[in-house]
């Protein structure tokens, strides 16, 4: 019977290489965009049940969960969708789990004695009150990270679009209740984020072993596990190190925009941050997730510049246009939406607008110098890119302006991400003109909206009016590349293997 159901499970596998590339994407945005969904409308509700220095601590809890979480699984997660037998991944699967363990109990001891520097680093004594609640989101962090691992290997994506909108309900839902009974207090942020990341890592894992448990049963072997540890041992020892600077990098904002200014203006760089980012991460996580799986078998193929090159057109055409536009609004969409105040968060929001784009076309495509196994090119990267920013913000933070200080910082991400866009495309094979040319053509499509909106912004048209016209224009414009663009249509159908 174990042997019956190992085989349907092998069967399955197989038969799911058949789908396309736009398929995985599609059924991991479609759970995505639901949840996104959800999470943005519960935002006009959540900033008005919790002040700005409330989501300056939840960044702070949100930052320090991160950086560790990162290497939660000592990368070995990322190495699971890596092998070509499934027994070596069930064991790489184990690995994780093993690494998991080891972190989680550091993490606790970090937080006990280091409690103290934390705080005072971090310039909040309220974040002293909830140190202790992050060991257990680590360790929930981790478990999922693994078995995201497996669930990318097996194609099964639908598994993780219906834990993606579970956590997003079970996160709002609990923010929402805490917040209407405990206000002013950061704990339901807090709490609402670690239930949601629960509950998803809870469905996940019951999703897996109803549908894997005898093959990962069989599969799993100390011995094999000692193997496979040794035989990607590059993750640990190069790429974590690679990982935990991006991870710093990223919360650099967060830690240093705290310790040189206050708890609120680390909550409106973070609302305005998770606003810009959230339209982004609905589907370029999806198609980073599924891109990294097809990049590794492209690559083995001699496919993989076919598959870079039309990744990347798909990202442009549908980051471009609204981030720019966003650019131009920002302030006036956090005035309508939230309120007067948090308005200097629209303002973040307009100063980090392009290098978000510039985020959005590269991240996706940063696991190639996994796949062509180019791993100190990641360090080398990570290392510039902490550097820079921290240089950026420490400037605008002793000049005293965080406005400064993220001009500097989003100045330093074009640079930088943009150099990383080239270099992965050099890596995959694309030339790098084809790739400056598929952004020129599409910056070209949005300069007529660009100076209507401008020209209603100089003749300070009405906030609600702008913003409003300005999600016509948005709305149009994905209606026009749907039913006229024929390179759309040619992506989709390139994109299937």
């Amino acid at each position: 019977m174990d042997e019956m159901a190992v085989n349907a499970a092998e069967k399955r596998f197989d038969n799911s290489k058949n789908k396309s590339f736009a398929f995985d994407v599609l059924t991991l945005t479609g759970g995505t965009t639901f949840a996104q969904i959800i999470t943005i409308l519960s935002v006009p509700v959540l900033t008005r049940l919790y002040q700005p220095e409330n989501f300056g601590v939840w960044a702070l809890y949100s930052s320090i969960v991160s950086v560790i979480s990162v290497i939660i699984c000592m990368r070995y997660e990322h190495s699971i969708m890596l092998p070509e037998l499934d027994e070596d991944a069930v064991n790489l699967l184990g690995v994780s789990f093993l690494a998991i363990g080891v972190m989680t109990v550091l993490t606790m001891g970090v937080m006990w004695f280091f409690k103290e520097p934390i705080i005072s680093i971090s310039n909040s004594p309220q974040i002293g009150d909830y140190l202790w609640l992050v060991p257990p989101f680590v360790l929930v962090n981790g478990i999922f990270f693994a078995l995201n691992g497996w669930n990318s290997r097996t194609r099964l994506f639908r598994r993780l679009s219906f834990s993606r909108i579970s956590s997003s309900i079970s996160t709002t839902a609990t923010q929402i209740i805490i917040g209407l009974i405990e206000k002013k207090s950061p704990t339901g942020l807090i709490t609402g984020s670690l239930t949601g990341q629960s509950v998803a890592t809870f469905i996940l894992a019951g999703q897996i072993w109803r549908d894997d448990r005898n093959l990962i049963r069989k599969s799993l072997d100390w011995k094999k596990m000692c193997e496979v540890l040794k035989k990607y041992r590059k993750f640990p020892l190069v790429d974590s190190f690679s990982a935990l600077m991006n991870s710093i990098s990223w919360q650099l904002p967060a830690f240093l925009l705290a310790a040189f200014f206050s708890p609120s203006i680390v909550g409106f760089y973070s609302l305005g941050f998770r606003l810009l980012q959230m339209p982004m991460s609905l589907i370029g996580n999806s198609i980073s997730q599924v891109f990294f799986q097809r990049a590794s078998r492209a690559s083995s193929r001699g496919t993989l510049p076919g598959l870079v090159e039309n990744v990347f057109k798909v990202l442009v055409i549908i980051g471009m246009f609204p981030i720019l536009v966003l650019t131009i609004v920002g302030g006036d969409v956090f005035t309508v939406i939230f309120g007067k105040a948090w308005a200097e968060a629209g303002v973040y929001t307009q100063i980090l607008g392009f290098w978000a784009f510039v985020w959005f076309i590269s991240s996706p495509l940063t696991g190639i110098y996994l796949v062509v196994e180019e791993y100190d090119f990641g360090f080398r990267y990570n290392f510039f890119n902490l550097a820079t920013r921290f240089l950026s913000l420490i400037i605008g933070g002793l000049l005293g302006s965080a406005r400064t200080a993220l001009i500097l910082f989003s100045i330093s991400g074009i640079v930088v991400y943009g150099y990383l866009c080239l270099k992965m495309m050099s890596y995959s094979g694309v030339e790098i003109s084809r790739a400056l040319k598929i952004v020129f053509s599409n910056f070209i499509l949005f300069v007529p909206a660009g100076i209507i909106l401008i020209a209603l912004k100089i003749r300070e048209t009405n906030p609600i009016l702008l913003v409003a016209f300005s999600g016509v224009i948005i709305g149009i414009y994905y209606l026009y590349i749907l039913k006229t663009d024929t390179n759309v249509k040619k992506i989709l159908k390139e994109l299937r293997t």
